[in-house]
């Protein structure tokens, strides 16, 4: 977001952030797993938590919990990696989120869903979701249409920080 004041990026990104967590958790509630928003008792060595928990086991007997995270594709720090290889900001800011969350107890699987601002995603991310949308639907589409949400977000929040970028004037408006 190398165009908006610093105020300006913040609120984006916050909003950004919960767009696509509500996405996230609309799809795994539909898959037929009831969730909790950042469970209390999770916290990091940070008091940060993650963005959710399923309250029924994923697999494995284990409840599922993740966290969502958007990066800049455009970013000083990712520009060098990004221009070698598509999707690598999503894949080195997932490994960083990883580490952080490493201390959470065994009991949970935990799954991080990074999302880059020019649209890849981690690997891992959704596809579980989306092969369980698919199997309770039976509508092979499924899958499809979840990351097709995604891309639709991705692309609304980057024409707003695009527009947000421009300086109008009132006499601008006038016209």
């Amino acid at each position: 977001m190398p165009f908006l004041p610093p105020n300006q990026q913040r609120q984006s990104t916050e909003g950004t952030h919960a767009a696509y967590n509500n996405n996230n958790n609309r799809a795994i509630t539909a898959a037929g797993f009831p969730l909790t928003k950042e469970p209390v008792g999770f916290a990091r060595l940070d008091g940060k938590r993650p963005d959710g928990l399923t309250l029924i086991p994923w697999q494995g007997g284990k409840p599922l919990t993740w966290d969502v995270m958007v990066v800049s594709t455009l970013a000083d720090s990712y520009l060098h990696s990004t221009s070698h290889s598509a999707g690598s900001t999503a894949e080195t800011a997932s490994v960083r989120k990883e580490t952080k969350y490493s201390s959470l107890p065994p009991d949970f699987i935990f799954q991080l869903v990074a999302i880059e601002t020019l649209g890849p995603l981690s690997a891992c991310a959704l596809s579980e979701v989306g092969r369980r949308l698919t199997s309770l639907s039976e509508d092979s589409h499924e899958t499809l249409f979840l990351f097709q949400c995604l891309s639709m977000l991705i692309q609304r929040f980057n024409s707003a920080l695009i527009m947000d970028s421009f300086c109008f004037s009132d006499e601008d408006l006038d016209l």
